[in-house]
C-alpha cells in the first residue's frame, strides 16, 4: 500500500471527501485540533471576548461546595469526565468533593494520551487522596459499549461541548449516554445560555482574528495532510448567530470563484464566489429548551448552578426512570 492509499483510507480523508461533496459543503469541527489548532483554541479561550471559560470557572470555583453536595450520596462513586482536556477546571470540583467527604475516584476520558499526561501532572501534586484512572479513548466509541455498572457513576460533560452537536446530534449523544447509566447515576453538564446577541457574536468573531485563524487552519491541515491546494486567503471566516433559535454557526466563505485540487482524494472541488462551507454549530439554550432537551433524552434537571451574570449553567441531570429522590441530595438552583 502506498502513501496515497493510506491517505485515501484515513477517516480524515473520508470525512473531507463526504463534506466537500455535500450541499452545502461542510467540514467536521473534530478536525480543528491539530497541533496548530490546539494552540489557536487556547488563544481563543484567553481572548477577552470568549466568556464561556471564565463563566464556568467562576461556577466551579465559587459553587463547588453546593455542587459537591448535589452530586454526592452515601455510596462511593466514579466521576467520569468525557473530553476532559488538561483538568484546569475540574480541579475545583475535585477539591470540593474531597472537602465534602465524598468517597469517589476520577476517570478522565480523552482521545489524547498527551493531554491526559498534562492532566495528571496538574492534578496529582498536593492531592495524595485523588484516585486517578485516566483513559485515552474516543469517548463516543467507548460509550457505545458501556453498560450500567454496579458502582455509581457521575458523568461530567463540561464546557458547553453539547452545543456542538446540534439538536438531533445532542439528543442522540445524550440518549447514548443515558443507555450507559443506571438509575443511581447522574450527569453534570455545561450549557451556554442565550444572552445579548452582541456578546455571543463577539465571542465567535474576536477582534484579534484568532477564531478566524482557527477555522482557516483546517484548510491548512487539509493541505498538509491530504495534499490540498487551498489558498486560505481565498476564504473568510463568516460566523452568524440567530437569537430566536440560539444557534451560533461558523462558516467559511469563498471570496472568489476557485477550483481546489486535493491529491489524496484525487478530486478537484469548485467553490463559487460567496459560497459558504459549514464548519461548526455552537448552540445556546434557554430554560424551555433545556427542559425539552433533557426530557427527550431521558433525564430531568436536578440542580442548576449559574454564574453571577446568568450567562452559563452547569446542571446536574438524573435519569427519569428509577427513584432518585431518596438518594440524590439536590442543592437549590444557584443564580
Amino acid at each position: 500500500m502506498n502513501d496515497s492509499d493510506v491517505l485515501n483510507d484515513s477517516a480524515f480523508a473520508r470525512d473531507v471527501l463526504a463534506g466537500l461533496s455535500a450541499t452545502p459543503k461542510r467540514l467536521m469541527s473534530r478536525y480543528f485540533y491539530d497541533e496548530r489548532g490546539d494552540e489557536l483554541f487556547q488563544a481563543i479561550m484567553a481572548s477577552p471576548e470568549y466568556y464561556l471559560t471564565d463563566c464556568e470557572l467562576e461556577i466551579l470555583r465559587e459553587q463547588g461546595e453546593p455542587m459537591a453536595t448535589a452530586m454526592a450520596t452515601d455510596e462511593p462513586f466514579e466521576l467520569v469526565e468525557l473530553g476532559s482536556g488538561d483538568g484546569s477546571k475540574i480541579r475545583y470540583l475535585l477539591d470540593a468533593l474531597q472537602a465534602n467527604g465524598a468517597d469517589f475516584s476520577y476517570r478522565p476520558v480523552d482521545i489524547s494520551a498527551a493531554v491526559l499526561d498534562q492532566l495528571a501532572g496538574r492534578l496529582r501534586p498536593g492531592r495524595p487522596w485523588l484516585e486517578l484512572r485516566p483513559m485515552a479513548v474516543n469517548y463516543m466509541a467507548w460509550l457505545e459499549d458501556l453498560v450500567p455498572g454496579e458502582q455509581r457513576r457521575v458523568f461530567a460533560f463540561m464546557g458547553s461541548n453539547l452545543g456542538n452537536f446540534g439538536d438531533e446530534g445532542a439528543v442522540g449523544f445524550l440518549s447514548l449516554l443515558r443507555r450507559a447509566m443506571g438509575p443511581r447515576d447522574a450527569l453534570l453538564i455545561g450549557l451556554d445560555l442565550k444572552k445579548d446577541p452582541a456578546i455571543i457574536r463577539a465571542a465567535y468573531n474576536d477582534a484579534a482574528g484568532v477564531t478566524a485563524a482557527f477555522n482557516l487552519n483546517l484548510l491548512a491541515r487539509i493541505n498538509h495532510e491530504l495534499g490540498g491546494e487551498f489558498d486560505p486567503a481565498g476564504f473568510e471566516h463568516a460566523p452568524e448567530y440567530d437569537p430566536a433559535t440560539g444557534a451560533a454557526r461558523s462558516w467559511l466563505r469563498s471570496l472568489r470563484d476557485q477550483r481546489v485540487p486535493i491529491a489524496a482524494l484525487e478530486r478537484d472541488f469548485t467553490f463559487a464566489q460567496g459560497e459558504r462551507v459549514f464548519m461548526e454549530i455552537s448552540q445556546k439554550y434557554d430554560d424551555a429548551m433545556i427542559a425539552d432537551l433533557s426530557t427527550r433524552s431521558g433525564f430531568r434537571v436536578a440542580a442548576d448552578f449559574r454564574d453571577r451574570r446568568g450567562w452559563f449553567t452547569d446542571q446536574l441531570w438524573v435519569p427519569l426512570t428509577g427513584d432518585r429522590g431518596s438518594t440524590l441530595k439536590n442543592g437549590p438552583p444557584a443564580g
